[in-house]
C-alpha cells in the first residue's frame, strides 16, 4: 500500500465541513498517524467544529484543506486559501490515494445513481463479501480506506456513488468503468449553466480507464455524449443483452429498466458471475426513493422524498401512473425547498387528469406559479399530507415525490421521508 500522499500532506490540516464525508476523513487522518493537534476542525455550523467563521481559519494558515462536497469550491475563503498556496484535496482523494489492486466502478447522473450503484452493490456483494458500495450513496469511501489502513481484507471491487460536487476535486481517482444514468437540470444553484453542471459530470470520464456506459433514454446523455473523453457504450431496456431478465424485476417503473439494464450491462463487461446479475432482480429499491410504504382503506402510499429534481418527480409520476386504473387519482404531493429549479417542466402533468397535485413548504407556491399547475397549497408538508388522507379513495396513489429539498422543514430527506412514512402508518393504525 502506498501511503505516500497522505504522509506528504502538509500540516496543520483543515478539513472543512463536518458531515460524513469529512469526519470520515479526520478518522482516515487519525488512522494514518496524523495527530488531534495536527488538524483543524472547520464548519459553519457543526457543534463539533473548533473554528467556525472563514477569517478565523484563514488566520490559522493550514498548509492543506480537504474540502467536503457540500463545500463550494468557488467560496472566497477556499479560493484566499488556494491562493496563498494551499493544497485543497477531499475525502474522497485521500482514500483514494491508497487503493492497489481494487478495481473501482464510478457512477454518476442526475437521477438513477443511487439505484445503479446499489443494483452494483447487490451484485458484486453476490461473489465478493469483501467488496466495498459506497461514496455518495451513504458510506464514505474513507471508512473503507481506514480499514484496509487497518489490515483488513481489501476488495476486489469498489463501487462508488460520485455526485457532481465530488467529481470537481478527486485527482487522486481511477476508474475501471463509469456509468452516466441520465441527465437533466439540477444543482442550477450551484453552477453558472446546464453546460457547466454537465461539464462536471462528464469529470467522471477524464478518470474512467475502459468505457463509460450511458443510458439511451437521456436525450441529454447523448447530446453530450462529446464531452466523454473516455470510450462510450449506449444502453437502456430495449437496447440491452440481455432482456430475459427484465421481465422479473421487483423494481418499479419503465425507468428502473434502464436503471437495471445499466447494471446489468457493466457486470457483464466486468466479467462478474450470472449470478450477480440474477440477484440483482430481486433488489426491490432503496428506501425514501419510490418506496412502497402502505396500502391503508384501499389508498397506496409511496414515498419518493429523495426526488429533488424535476426529472426524479417525472420519473417517480410516469412509474405510479403505469399500474393506475383510469378511475383513480394519483395525488402528488410537490415542494420544499427550491434549489432554482425549471419548475416549469411540470406543465406537461397539466394535460392528465389523473394526476391532483397538491403543494406544501418554503417552494410550493413557486412551484404551483411556475408549473402553472391547479393544486391546493399548504404551508407544511403534514397538513397536505392529511389533505391526500381525506381526499384519497380506494385505487388512488399518493405520493410524495416533492422535487425540493427537505431543508424548509427538515435536516435531511430521510427526514422528510420517515416523518411521511409515520403519517401514513400512523393513520394505518387508527
Amino acid at each position: 500500500m502506498n501511503t505516500g500522499y497522505l504522509k506528504n500532506l502538509k500540516t496543520p490540516i483543515a478539513v472543512a465541513g463536518l458531515g460524513k464525508s469529512g469526519n470520515s476523513a479526520v478518522q482516515l487522518l487519525l488512522a494514518a498517524g496524523f495527530s488531534k493537534d495536527e488538524l483543524i476542525l472547520f464548519d459553519e455550523k457543526a457543534p463539533q467544529a473548533q473554528v467556525s467563521e472563514p477569517e478565523k481559519l484563514l488566520q490559522l494558515k493550514p498548509k492543506t484543506v480537504v474540502v467536503s462536497p457540500g463545500v463550494p469550491l468557488s467560496s472566497k475563503w477556499v479560493q484566499q486559501l488556494k491562493a496563498d498556496g494551499c493544497h485543497i484535496t477531499s475525502e474522497i482523494s485521500l482514500a483514494a490515494s491508497l487503493m492497489t489492486t481494487e478495481k473501482i466502478i464510478g457512477v454518476t447522473g442526475s437521477v438513477g445513481k443511487s439505484t445503479v450503484t446499489s443494483l452494483l452493490g447487490v451484485a458484486v456483494l453476490s461473489f465478493d463479501a469483501h467488496a466495498f458500495v459506497g461514496g455518495n450513496l451513504g458510506t464514505p469511501f474513507s471508512d473503507y480506506a481506514v480499514k484496509k489502513l487497518k489490515g483488513e481484507m481489501p476488495a476486489s471491487w469498489v463501487v462508488l456513488e460520485l455526485s457532481s460536487y465530488q467529481l470537481e476535486n478527486c485527482k487522486n481517482l481511477q476508474l475501471e468503468h463509469s456509468i452516466i444514468t441520465f441527465l437533466s437540470a439540477n444543482h442550477l444553484e450551484r453552477y453558472r449553466s446546464l453546460e457547466e453542471y454537465y461539464s462536471t459530470k462528464f469529470i467522471i470520464t477524464d478518470i474512467t480507464k475502459g468505457v463509460c456506459i450511458m443510458n439511451k433514454t437521456s436525450e441529454d446523455c447523448e447530446a453530450y455524449a462529446s464531452l466523454s473523453r473516455s470510450k462510450v457504450s449506449f444502453v437502456n431496456s430495449t437496447h440491452f443483452s440481455k432482456k430475459d431478465y427484465l421481465s422479473n424485476l421487483a423494481l418499479i417503473g419503465s425507468h428502473n429498466k434502464d436503471n437495471f439494464a445499466m447494471a446489468a450491462e457493466m457486470a457483464l463487461l466486468c466479467g462478474w458471475p450470472a449470478r450477480s446479475i440474477t440477484a440483482m432482480t430481486g433488489y426491490k429499491g432503496l428506501s425514501h426513493r419510490l418506496e412502497f410504504v402502505a396500502t391503508t382503506g384501499g389508498v397506496t402510499y409511496i414515498n419518493d422524498s429523495k426526488a429533488t429534481a424535476i426529472d426524479s418527480v417525472l420519473v417517480a409520476t410516469r412509474g405510479c401512473l403505469e399500474g393506475l386504473k383510469s378511475e383513480n387519482k394519483l395525488f402528488l404531493l410537490l415542494g420544499g425547498k427550491d434549489k432554482n429549479l425549471p419548475w416549469e417542466q411540470l406543465s406537461v402533468l397539466g394535460s392528465n387528469e389523473t394526476v391532483t397535485p397538491v403543494f406544501f413548504g418554503q417552494c410550493g407556491q413557486l412551484a404551483k406559479d411556475k408549473s402553472e399547475l391547479d393544486g391546493e397549497y399548504f404551508e407544511h408538508l403534514g397538513s397536505a399530507v392529511r389533505y391526500c388522507q381525506r381526499r384519497a379513495k380506494e385505487g388512488d396513489v399518493v405520493l410524495l415525490s416533492p422535487g425540493g429539498t427537505s431543508l424548509d422543514e427538515f435536516k435531511n430527506f430521510e427526514e422528510r421521508g420517515d416523518f411521511f412514512k409515520t403519517l401514513v402508518l400512523s393513520e394505518q393504525k387508527n
